[in-house]
């Protein structure tokens, strides 16, 4: 009598290319799924205890994972402006009433390793090179909608500092309080932008005035509204969520 009939082996390089990124999607998925599991316990991981340090190595994994699958040349779906969202929501980690007005004298500062130091003023942000992209915003509370940007690349603005490219972050820091860090090479990426611009128009405070980074391969809340100050460094500096919990790299 026959035996159970065994499956065929096969192996990973002889599967098809669009079903080989299904896979590494679907790991990064089971990846995500434990990093999420800091979220839940609604710990902010400021303790020495047996679970923080384990939930702190699976946050440590998930941007392991995130960054060996993240690719400069792998682009962030774009839409027709037919697909914009309106109207478009408010987010931000405090309530619409409360938006920030631009302080007087804005100026938006650089530090860290770059050779230029100067302050920026938004009249001479536009005098830079300007891109636009339809793009769609990911909210780690599982909400999205389309908007339509359009402002600085990032890396025109940092060639133009003369920053460290090799330098591993960057961070970001905001008049309202808010603070937020990315790697070099998703603010290098083609679509990461300084947005001056929403729907055409400048923004407006509830949208992030006078300057917003916007970076569709991350999550929303990477994307800092009111920048106040940019640091390109070698030191993890962390951000406002991410500090208490919140996965580092967060792509979207």
């Amino acid at each position: 009598m026959n035996g159970p009939r065994r499956s065929p082996v096969v192996k990973f390089q002889d599967i098809k290319p669009e079903l080989r990124q299904f896979q590494r999607r679907a790991i990064l998925r089971n990846a995500l799924s434990l990093g999420g599991l800091a979220l839940l316990t609604g710990c902010d991981l400021s303790t020495n205890s047996g679970v923080d340090a384990a939930l702190r190595s699976i946050l440590r994994f998930d941007d392991k994972v995130q960054a060996a699958l993240f690719g400069g040349r792998r682009l962030a779906q774009t839409y027709p402006v037919s697909a914009v969202t309106r109207p478009f929501r408010f987010n931000a980690y405090y309530p619409e009433w409360q938006v920030r007005g631009v302080p007087d004298g804005w100026r938006l500062e650089v530090a860290g390793s770059v050779s230029v130091k100067a302050p920026w003023t938004i009249e001479a942000l536009r005098k830079l090179p300007q891109v636009e992209q339809i793009t769609r915003h990911i909210c780690i509370e599982g909400w999205s909608q389309i908007g339509r940007w359009s402002g600085v690349p990032l890396r025109a603005f940092l060639q133009r500092i003369g920053a460290d490219l090799r330098a591993p972050y960057v961070s970001f820091k905001c008049f309202d309080g808010y603070s937020t860090s990315i790697d070099m090479p998703s603010a290098l990426h083609p679509q990461t932008i300084l947005a001056l611009d929403f729907l055409g128009q400048p923004l407006a405070p509830e949208w992030g005035a006078p300057v917003r980074l916007r970076i569709p391969t991350k999550l929303g809340f990477k994307s800092a509204k009111n920048l106040q100050a940019i640091e390109v460094t070698h030191i993890f500096p962390g951000g406002f969520w991410e500090n208490q919990g919140y996965d580092w790299f967060s792509g979207a």
